[in-house]
């Protein structure tokens, strides 16, 4: 760590080497003289407020004292001079360089001896708090986190008024070195969770965070690509965070993403949204209740419908009517896989379509390639018509990890019963529980099948039936 030296012109000679200043058009390095001493500050245009900032220029114009150029003025200077709210004095360039490039002002003086003034009036970018459009409600709250860490942590705060509410602070990345909140209250979260949980996040040894909280979570967990399944919940709505941190969790937010990271995760987590809590008992428990019925018993339709087909000659009559009639040119197996893929395939062009054309698309890509296939005799109705029930389950849960973990397993299943018959479904399902049973969280210490195992009746009980908070 380089340190500021009582030489001011050798101060800014290596600030503006490391900062680049001759090439980058958008940090700005302004120059004054005021009673006879000159100032320089530094700062990234688009990042800071421009009203505070003149208002800041215009009060440093009646400053009289600047320090004696002594080591540790600036220290004096800091306490009587900068009517700003959130200001410091540092001492070396490393801190000076990456407040700057994270928004702050530094301001440098000839009086200021070894050290400089970092002011933070920064101002980022962001967009309003609104709805997430992947996890919204019928009822409550219609704001949502944001990409600016301050602004969701603000959020936080709003709706936990308690003292023992801790935001800590870390930061990670070489290059990008992104700003990161770990939440919790303190008493209400396992202390040695929160403890191995911060050293962990700032052991994390990496260039940048380009993805968020996506690249937190793989530095977190990087072990075991093949499981599927998601390691961490994640949320975009504030009220579903605080609820989490209230019953115990930890939230982390992660500067530039709009979503927050609830740890400890166990599976059962997922299948609780916000609008279960938004309506009295009895409806919240129904909605669930469909929720996690729909949503499970989809997993299984297509495989066990297959494992009928295949062994149609021994049906019972009452049963017969699930067999097509007409199978079409090709086979059961590869029609199921084909309408598998189609349905991503349309997921992601509707990704890419405007959104004046999004309702046409919709109509183009789901009824009419689906008729045209029955009528030139690729697929039989009743494959169109299972998968079009497993596309819609996978919208009864917000998280699309999950889904995808259980279409992994499920296009599993069909191929090996495909090969295996009625034994290939359960191996499928033997397959799934093992991957399940063997997730890893973050850390480790929490088993992803709680409260199941370990066994917590009351909790498990509460992952069914909606309970009134007390």
């Amino acid at each position: 760590m380089q340190e500021l030296t009582l030489d001011f012109e050798e101060n800014i000679k290596t600030l503006d080497k490391i900062l680049n200043i001759n090439e980058n058009f958008d940090l700005i390095k302004r120059e004054m003289e005021i009673n006879s001493q000159r100032v320089v500050m530094y700062y990234v245009d688009g990042f800071v407020t421009a009203a505070i900032m003149q208002k800041l220029m215009m009060h440093l114009t009646t400053v009289k004292d600047f320090g004696n150029g002594e080591e540790g003025a600036v220290r004096q200077f800091v306490k009587t001079s900068v009517p700003s709210v959130e200001v410091d004095a540092v001492y070396d360039f490393d801190t000076i360089v990456t407040m700057v490039l994270s928004g702050c002002s530094a301001i440098l003086a000839q009086g200021f001896g070894n050290g400089a003034v970092i002011v933070d009036a920064r101002s980022y970018p962001a967009r309003v708090t609104e709805e997430p459009g992947n996890d919204k409600v019928m009822r409550g709250a219609r704001d949502g986190f944001v990409e600016t860490l301050i602004f969701n942590t603000a959020m936080v705060r709003r709706r936990i008024r308690d003292p023992k509410l801790t935001v800590k602070y870390a930061n990670v990345g070489q290059r990008s070195k992104t700003d990161i909140a770990i939440v919790y209250i303190d008493g209400k979260a396992d202390p040695v969770y929160v403890k191995q949980l911060i050293e962990k996040i700032n052991s994390i040894k990496t260039d940048a965070l380009p993805m968020g909280h996506q690249s937190l979570i793989e530095c977190l967990i990087k072990r075991r690509w093949y499981n599927p399944f998601p390691k961490v919940r994640c949320t975009e709505r504030p009220d579903a965070a605080c609820a989490s941190i209230l019953e115990g969790s930890v939230v982390v937010l992660c500067d530039t993403s709009p979503e927050a990271m609830i740890l400890p995760t166990a599976i059962f987590d997922f299948l609780q949204e916000a609008d279960d809590y938004y309506y009295p008992c009895f409806t919240g428990t129904y909605l669930r209740l469909i929720r996690q019925m729909v949503f499970l018993g989809a997993i299984f339709l297509t495989p066990i419908w297959y494992t009928l087909v295949v062994n149609a000659a021994h049906l019972p009559p009452w049963i017969e009517f699930i067999v097509p009639k007409d199978t079409g040119e090709v086979p059961i197996i590869a029609q199921l896989l084909i309408v598998e893929f189609v349905l991503d395939g349309l997921k992601l062009a509707s990704l890419n379509t405007p959104n004046v054309l999004s309702n046409s698309f919709s109509v183009v890509g789901g009824l009419l390639l689906g008729d045209f296939a029955v009528q030139i005799g690729w697929l039989c109705p009743d494959a169109i018509f299972y998968m079009a029930i497993e596309a819609i389950a996978g919208f009864t849960q917000s998280n699309y990890e999950l889904g995808y973990a259980f279409k992994y397993m499920r296009i599993l299943s069909i191929i090996l019963i495909h090969f295996l018959n009625f034994w290939g479904l359960i191996i499928g399902t033997l397959v799934t529980i093992v991957l399940i049973v063997t997730n890893e969280t973050v850390l480790g210490k929490h088993d992803y099948l709680y409260p199941l195992i370990p066994f917590n009746g009351k909790a498990l009980k509460a992952l069914f039936f909606r309970v009134k908070k007390q």
